[in-house]
């Protein structure tokens, strides 16, 4: 049996050998079969080269779902370098700290886009930022950046002719499956984010073990909603359809009628996301005017997935898989996922059983640990925090707190980190409570997740003000709203006299969850 490609440069040659003219991505008007999408990847490739970029070095993505995403990240790759995905609802700030961590030798960046111009805000919040090329995507049609030291996607083809494709080849067949693919951004306890360094062959190898769960088929027709800077779409996304030969539909923003639109126009079978999706879905009060008919696999997971969901998902959008799972970006993403055939309180009460080689365990406090081939290298210039999370046994420890049953299915009941997760990302309070303290007038806060019926759990904030402050929500909510993406803003704000502290010194946010329960 022939080994399955170790990097993605060479999974792309195999599937435009084994796809050929088969429909590899449809975004609007653009249509690429995998050939032509393998040529467009060398021409991205190309123009990286032209423009100095060496193997090993960082390309950053800040943009939305489109099809320039996905040429631009495999080109980045096909060039040798690791692809550093940005959160698109990242504030410059955010943004730039991470491109200066990485020392992004490029960076595609969404033009004018929902009434964010974002190369004006990063020139704006970090103008000592140097960065030798920045590419604009024309996200919104004929937006051309006017950014005399940035480069139009455009001008991307003239670039391109100073390296010929054979030294394009000749660059991806260099890189090696122990290569960094990827590095992405997931926040601490302590609050600064940290940066996952996931090599070729584990980020191929887990999505392999993905695509065969979810039962993904070259014939499949993937509407990808789940941003590509996550995990969930660029790897479960855009690898898993790299390797399966499914087509890639993305889509920039979640628009419930649009997307029901193109699930009809485009003959979508695959849709995963997470909870909020199928349920906003479900709820909308014309569904029965548009053809869901095709939809065949449902993935979700990221938050709690009551049964009936599970169920009506069944029922009343025919999806014949509907399947739930759990991983973090430190074990490349994925960890657990369930089977085709597990019945729905097994769907929506655990996250399944390990995929991917990955060896499962619970600490003796309950801690979910991980191990195997697939977790990560290492945190990005962070040794400790790496040693910290990896034992010397090389189990990951997760920080999350859960139960295995005699099936060896994991439930994740609790979470060390005190994270939540809303709409899907992940929120850390710690960085909300660290940007709080930026604030006068606060003395101190605590951050916890509350239930939201649609986002799964958003954020409140009990803040103590300084003696003589006279602070209000509002004000509260603003400077957050100036630091901090938007899915991390608290969307309640508590004033407290003092908050709950335990002998030790640490704030009781169990407390704090229960007083609201």
């Amino acid at each position: 049996m022939t080994t399955p490609a170790q990097t993605t440069p060479m999974a792309l040659h195999d599937a435009a050998r084994t796809f050929g003219a088969a429909p590899a991505l449809g975004d609007g008007a653009v249509r690429l079969d995998w050939t032509q999408l393998l040529t467009a990847v060398q021409e991205v490739a190309r123009a990286l080269i032209a423009r100095g970029v060496q193997s090993g070095d960082r390309v950053a993505m800040w943009a939305p779902n489109t099809y320039h995403w996905v040429v631009a990240a495999l080109g980045a790759h096909y060039a040798g370098a690791a692809l550093v995905p940005l959160n698109t609802r990242y504030v410059a700030d955010e943004a730039a700290d991470v491109l200066e961590r990485v020392e992004a030798k490029a960076l595609f960046i969404a033009g004018t886009f929902l009434g964010r111009d974002r190369l004006a805000e990063l020139r704006a919040a970090a103008p000592e930022l140097r960065i030798d090329t920045v590419v604009v995507i024309p996200v919104e049609p004929s937006t051309e950046t006017t950014d005399a030291a940035a480069v139009n996607w455009s001008q991307l083809a003239d670039i391109a002719e100073s390296v010929s494709v054979a030294d394009a080849v000749r660059r991806a067949e260099g890189v090696d499956p122990e290569d960094i693919s990827d590095i992405l951004f997931t926040s601490g306890t302590t609050g600064r984010s940290k940066g996952t360094l996931v090599a070729h062959r584990q980020a191929l190898s887990v999505v392999r073990a993905w695509a065969e769960c979810t039962t993904l088929t070259g014939s499949d027709r993937y509407l990808v909603v789940s941003p590509f800077f996550h995990n969930f779409g660029y790897k479960a996304g855009i690898l898993a359809c790299l390797v399966t030969g499914a087509t890639i539909i993305p889509q920039a923003t979640f628009d419930v009628p649009a997307t029901m639109r193109l699930v009809g126009d485009e003959k979508i079978t695959v849709l995963p996301g997470p909870p909020t999706i199928y349920q906003t879905i479900l709820d909308f009060p014309d569904r029965d005017n548009y053809d869901l008919s095709t939809l065949r696999v449902a993935v979700t997971g990221a938050a709690t997935v009551p049964v009936v969901l599970v169920e009506r998902m069944r029922s009343e959008l025919d999806f014949t898989v509907v399947i739930t799972g759990y991983g973090l970006s430190e074990a490349a993403g994925f960890g657990t996922m369930c089977r085709a055939d597990d019945d729905a309180a097994t769907i929506a009460g655990t996250c399944g059983r390990p995929i991917a080689d990955f060896e499962l365990r619970l600490s003796p406090a309950g801690e979910v640990l991980l191990r195997g081939p697939n977790v990560m290298l290492g945190y990005l210039n962070d040794p400790e925090s790496t040693a910290e999370t990896i034992d010397a046994e090389g189990w990951l420890h997760t920080g999350d707190i859960g139960t295995l049953d005699e099936r060896g299915y994991l439930k994740i009941t609790d979470r060390l980190k005190d994270m939540y997760i809303s709409g899907g990302f992940n929120v850390y309070p710690a960085e909300i409570e660290q940007a709080l303290a930026r604030l006068d007038g606060v003395a101190e806060s605590a951050v916890i997740g509350v239930p939201d019926t649609r986002m799964g759990e958003v954020g409140k904030a009990f803040v103590v003000r300084k003696p003589g402050a006279a602070l209000t929500e509002e004000q509260v909510r603003a400077h957050a709203s100036t630091v901090l993406a938007n899915f991390k803003v608290p969307r309640f704000i508590e004033f407290r006299d003092q908050l709950p502290y335990s002998a030790a010194g640490k704030v009781l946010k169990r407390q704090l969850r229960e007083e609201k329960s």
